[in-house]
């Protein structure tokens, strides 16, 4: 397996145009095809990167032999069912984030994985950024002491983003603020409790049914005396985009910059030192 070469082929060319030249420099990969349904930017984008197959139209994608594994990028609602088609057309699957936004759409990919004995990952990103990166090299070292308590936060103005994103609940899209502390806790969650709070413009609530402003869940850990907070929010709350996470130890503590272009602040006791973390 391991010299083993994957025919790779990535469905959505906005954000997963970025993973082309990721793949075109794995050694064990091949960037075999892309699809994406407006032709003309699946021709510029296949031209610029020098890749010949392409397809418009993902169902006869799934009908190439010679694919090993699908990079899913498009949007939300479509990711589980176009997960759970790929597993069952015998194509591994890698899919942005969120994996699905109901329980029975999560179970479906579950079931497909089992099925099938095919690998699903979900893409989620902020796991390996450096600041992640930086801390868990702490935590494993032991400078941070047992961790107590864990935080993070999303919060993001998403006005004016394409349709499908317009009043989206704020908890449907957490997989960038509740990644790190699952990875960091290395532990399942055994309950997650959440509220909303405030209210959207009347005109977003519509499509999904939401009206909240800002959701916040604590997630309790499995076999640990481990709890973590979430807090995230998409529309009508002032506040500069923030993607981050603190982790609370008993010897250290590691908070993130409250104000973007500064640094996190590393605690150790009660004195605070800010610190620059590695490229």
């Amino acid at each position: 397996m391991e010299n083993k070469k994957f025919n790779i082929a990535i469905i959505g060319l906005g954000f997963g145009s970025e993973f082309i030249p990721i793949y075109q420099r794995h050694p064990n990969a091949t960037m075999y095809a892309l699809c994406q349904r407006n032709e003309e930017k699946l021709n510029e984008i296949a031209d610029t990167f020098g890749i010949e197959k392409r397809y418009t139209d993902y169902d006869e994608l799934l009908k190439d032999p010679l694919i090993d594994a699908v990079h899913i990028n498009t949007p939300i609602h479509l990711h589980a069912e176009q997960s759970v088609k790929a597993l069952r057309a015998g194509k591994h699957v890698a899919c942005t984030v969120p994996m699905a936004t109901t329980v029975d759409d999560c179970k479906k990919i579950v079931d497909a994985v089992k099925e099938t004995g095919l690998i699903y990952m979900m893409m989620e990103t902020v796991i390996y950024s450096r600041e992640l990166l930086f801390v868990k090299k702490m935590v494993e070292n032991g400078e941070m002491g047992k961790i107590q308590f864990m935080r993070a936060s999303h919060q993001q103005e998403m006005a004016g983003w394409p349709g499908y994103w317009e009043g989206l609940p704020p908890m449907h899209y957490a997989t960038h603020c509740v990644g790190p502390l699952m990875a960091l806790a290395k532990a399942n969650a055994a309950y997650v409790s959440c509220f909303g709070s405030g209210t959207i413009d009347a005109h977003l609530i519509p499509k999904y049914g939401s009206p909240f402003a800002i959701e916040t869940c604590h997630i309790k850990y499995k076999d640990s005396d481990l709890s973590a907070e979430v807090t995230r929010s998409l529309f009508n709350t002032a506040r500069q985009y923030r993607e981050s996470f603190d982790l609370y130890g008993s010897k250290k503590t590691f908070e993130w910059s409250l104000i973007a272009e500064e640094e996190p602040v590393i605690h150790t006791g009660e004195t605070p030192e800010k610190v620059t973390v590695p490229d």
